[in-house]
């Protein structure tokens, strides 16, 4: 267990705990209602590397001359605007700022700088700023798991629970029942953020009912795949708001134990998550009579070494466990037989962290958002050339050309739109004339897409169809554990025959072969991984049939594939 940070007072009751929150409020509002200029810059994985910590060393510098209260806060999701800088004076709004260096510092607190301006927080103009809200970037966004993310110190569970930190737990402690915890996120009707998209309701049902104990609950953070950034963002954040998730449903099913399963490659996440435990722990909302309540949940965090096929739910499991990550068969399910053949639940890392205000404010105020299968919000990312790339936090059912064409800007000037791979390497890609249709668990499957996790990549004309199919086949065929044959001799033989055709060999009999050999590894393998590591493959081939058809006659259409390189050569020996 997490050891407790000595600074902070056990809180031993629900007196106690309101005592402590009050106070949290009071210095918060503190912050906000003093005579400082406060400077709060987004430090996290994505603005880190483009100078944030030498941005806030600049503030910092200038803070006592200038009457600064400098703060860090997480990154809100902005990716194009880093180093992204909110500046809130006295009885002013706060002015958000992007691209921020060191040397520009000073000149913001003079008031320069004003081309760097994107919006003023709140929902009238101020100074001439447009609210930030009326930016296409956030103007679609509806933020839930977000809301907290880029606006506290993800290292201060102080200024966590003055902005409602724990209060979902606080209710499932001491106002309601577990049933009727239970019944909030059936009513919610949250379905699986992983991809799945399993209804949490019923997995949390059957792991209270299950009758062997120990129980346990599980939070998948593993989140391997090379395309998607959104839980590591939410740990990077707002970590209590993952802990709180896990925490509520450890009380609803009745498990006595938590893990969190993060990717070893997402240290700063890592970070900030163990400060958030020791902290809570510290406080008595983990542990042994949690708040007096007389629950008990002890908690650990576990690391991967990196593997993407752990991010499968059985194969997670074995990894907590301290064995080799692989997945098994099913039945038995986790919520029968998971975590040492104990009773499991286990959630994705955003499902989680949409629990605390689910259990606040009700399931059916959560299931005003979305569509009627897709109830809520969804966490999304993109990369590739677009204009204001970054992570959304959009209502189920928006129009996926609404999240292209202005939530992420359209693409780069010099760029043209080709696709957009969807569903992280789990599915295939989608042209720019089927993008008139609901993003959610269902819409994109009829079009050969999927909604996954949330992951998409949109690439340009200058990306090789076949070159790309080959690089996610690859993926795959490197993360496949190799427990059962078919995803691992199958993977291996796809990337084997696109490589063929990639160098100028291939023949026409290698596309049904690709189209059978991928219909073997979909319909014998054993898990999720083999079951969709075609589709990408399949997708492409179906979207470019006629990249593939030029490779096969000995051209690359976009110069990148190495029969160019020798068609090249060719040419230039017969000269």
């Amino acid at each position: 267990m997490a050891q407790p940070t000595s600074d902070l007072p056990r809180l031993t009751s629900q007196k106690a705990f309101d005592e402590f929150r009050a106070r949290a409020i009071e210095k918060w509002e503190a912050i906000w209602n003093g005579k400082k200029t406060v400077v709060s810059i987004g430090i996290g994985s994505s603005s880190i590397p483009v100078g944030a910590l030498d941005v806030m060393a600049a503030f910092e510098r200038i803070a006592d001359k200038e009457n600064l209260h400098v703060r860090k806060t997480g990154v809100d999701g902005a990716d194009w605007t880093d180093v992204q800088v909110r500046v809130k004076r006295p009885g002013e709004p706060a002015v958000v700022y992007a691209n921020v260096v060191p040397s520009d510092a000073k000149g913001i607190i003079d008031g320069k700088h004003r081309g760097k301006i994107i919006g003023v927080e709140g929902d009238q103009p101020f100074d001439g700023i447009q609210p930030l809200d009326t930016h296409p970037f956030y103007k679609y966004q509806q933020r839930i798991v977000l809301q907290d993310v880029g606006v506290i110190d993800p290292d201060s569970i102080e200024e966590a629970i003055a902005r409602g930190a724990y209060m979902g737990l606080y209710r499932a402690l001491f106002e309601l029942t577990p049933e009727e915890v239970i019944a909030e996120v059936t009513t919610a009707n949250v379905r699986g953020r992983g991809g799945a998209g399993f209804p949490a309701g019923i997995k949390w049902e059957s792991g209270r009912k299950a009758r062997v104990t120990p129980k346990f609950v599980t939070c998948n953070s593993h989140e391997g795949e090379p395309n998607v950034y959104k839980d590591r963002r939410i740990h990077e954040g707002d970590p209590h708001r993952v802990l709180e998730g896990i925490l509520i449903a450890c009380v609803a099913v009745g498990a006595e134990r938590g893990y969190n399963y993060v990717g070893g490659e997402y240290p700063l996440a890592i970070q900030r998550f163990r400060k958030a435990v020791d902290d809570a722990t510290a406080l008595g909302l983990v542990g042994r009579d949690m708040l007096g309540s007389g629950k008990n949940v002890a908690f650990r965090l576990r690391t991967g070494g990196g593997a993407y096929v752990c991010g499968e739910g059985s194969a997670m499991m074995y990894s907590i466990m301290g064995v080799r990550g692989q997945p098994r068969t099913k039945p038995p399910r986790s919520v029968e037989e998971g975590l040492w053949k104990r009773p499991t639940v286990a959630n994705n890392t955003e499902t989680l962290s949409n629990m605390r205000d689910i259990v606040v404010k009700g399931g059916e105020w959560y299931a005003q958002f979305g569509t009627e299968k897709s109830k809520g919000t969804k966490l999304m990312t993109v990369q590739g050339p677009m204009k204001t790339m970054g992570l959304v936090e959009v209502p189920m059912g928006i129009n996926f050309k609404t999240l292209i064409d202005e939530v992420w800007g359209g693409m780069r000037d010099g760029y043209t739109f080709k696709g957009i791979q969807t569903g992280g390497v789990s599915a295939g890609p989608l042209r720019y004339e089927q993008l008139d249709v609901p993003v959610d668990f269902d819409s994109l499957t009829p079009l050969g897409g999927m909604l996954g996790s949330g992951g998409f990549v949109v690439f340009d004309e200058t990306v090789c169809a076949v070159d790309f199919a080959r690089y996610l086949t690859a993926f795959n065929r490197v993360e496949s554990c190799s427990k059962c044959v078919p995803c691992a001799r199958g993977n291996p033989a796809l990337v084997e025959t696109v490589d063929r055709i990639r160098f100028g060999r291939g023949s026409q009999r290698d596309l049904p072969l690709l189209e059978r050999t991928s219909k073997h590894v979909i319909e014998l393998s054993l898990c999720g991984l083999g079951q969709v590591a075609p589709m990408p493959l399949l997708g492409m081939m179906q979207q470019y049939p006629e990249e593939f058809q030029a490779h096969i006659d000995g051209v690359c259409p976009c110069g990148v594939c190495p029969v160019s390189a020798e068609a090249t050569v060719e040419a230039l020996a017969a000269d």
